[in-house]
């Protein structure tokens, strides 16, 4: 869900972000329902019995040391960790390493001799691309009993859902004829030339976009792309091209962008000068999840601390820290959200998704025959 630096004035996320990348959210805290339900991946008995998920009484970790390698838009606040040390012992270093893509093109290039000991940051638009790849060891966290199940789904928990966003398109309140509630209204006339869009081979929301037209449109994706490009879509390479640039928020003349569900509060957050409104809106038929998750990587050598700091990622100290520096949504059920999301943040009821299987299988293709339509 590449998640999502605070930067001019914050950075969304999603790596994925992919960003990317979607519970404990406003409301009862239930996870909303997706519109396409990712089944458990299958597995042996044999396999079972051979790679256990266990739990077992770990050594002492006090004094050790567990490098967490992540995305370049990572943030938490001054102390989290810090605190992670006192309840521990263990140190947490850190190492970013681009965006979401190129984390775990890194962590598959270097799997024979892991960089460290737990990778935070992967979503499940490149996730079955580091299952396949062996990447992670498998650890079933007592605390995913506060986690919906919606959300864990890697059934063999090799990797841990650990937050989620929602990438969407966005809308400026004052310079729409009206407010948009579908996918297909993009395409009238109405809204000619206001859509700005990421590219899906340089862009994790751009990519989660094109995923979310699948999704809906099945083989039907490609005509309305079609649809888009008569209509005066533009293109852009990244999320802040866009945002701040092409969109109204930015000084752009653009009233629609691929943005994020948490946009809104966030520009009431670091509004000047100060508002209660939010100025943009948000389709949330467009939305697609992005779920981001931690793995223990293969290879470690501190695999209790590894262990204990991904159950700390699951803590309401970390959950409770992460919407107002990544602006992505805690999992646990019992985080509290600030107010702003609850006011200001419109929570898709059945986000889009599509398996990371298919994803994997088909990305490339999905990609190139878009460029052809597109870009031609």
């Amino acid at each position: 869900m590449t998640t999502h630096r605070v930067s001019k004035p914050y950075r969304l996320a999603v790596a994925v972000a992919a960003t990317m990348l979607l519970v404990a959210a406003c409301g009862d805290g239930d996870a909303p329902e997706t519109n396409t339900p990712i089944p458990p991946e299958t597995e042996s008995p044999a396999e079972d019995a051979a790679a256990p998920a266990t739990t077992t009484t770990e050594p002492s970790i006090e004094g050790t040391t567990v490098t967490l390698i992540t995305h370049d838009s990572f943030n938490l606040s001054d102390g989290t960790l810090e605190e992670f040390t006192a309840q521990t012992g263990v140190t947490v270093q850190l190492l970013e390493v681009g965006d979401a893509g190129t984390l775990v093109a890194e962590a598959i290039l270097t799997k024979d001799a892991p960089l460290g000991d737990v990778l935070f940051g992967i979503d499940n638009t490149f996730l079955q691309r580091g299952l396949d790849a062996g990447i992670f060891d498998r650890y079933e966290s007592p605390a995913l009993a506060d986690v919906p199940e919606d959300l864990q789904i890697d059934r063999r928990h090799r990797v841990t859902p650990v937050d989620y966003g929602d990438v969407c398109v966005n809308y400026w309140k004052d310079a729409v004829p009206w407010e948009p509630v579908t996918l297909d209204e993009l395409t009238f006339p109405e809204f000619a030339d206001q859509l700005v869009v990421q590219h899906p081979e340089t862009s994790s929301p751009g990519l989660a976009f094109l995923l979310a037209t699948i999704a809906a449109f099945g083989d039907g994706w490609e005509l309305y792309w079609e649809d888009l490009r008569a209509n005066g879509v533009t293109v852009t390479a990244g999320w802040e091209d866009a945002y701040y640039g092409e969109f109204i928020a930015g000084g752009g003349d653009r009233s629609m962008v691929v943005s994020y569900a948490s946009s809104p509060p966030a520009e009431v957050i670091y509004a000047d000068p100060p508002t209660d409104t939010a100025p943009t809106g948000v389709i949330t038929e467009s939305c697609y999840r992005q779920i981001e998750f931690a793995g223990i990587l293969t290879g470690t050598d501190n695999e209790a601390g590894a262990r204990a700091l991904i159950d700390f990622m699951l803590s309401e100290t970390w959950q409770n820290d992460v919407p107002l520096n990544m602006f992505v949504y805690p999992v646990i059920e019992s985080a509290t959200l600030p107010p702003e999301f609850v006011e200001h943040t419109a929570v898709p009821p059945h986000p889009l998704m599509l398996d990371p299987a298919e994803i994997e299988a088909n990305r490339d293709a999905w990609t190139e025959r878009w460029v052809e339509i597109v870009l031609r």
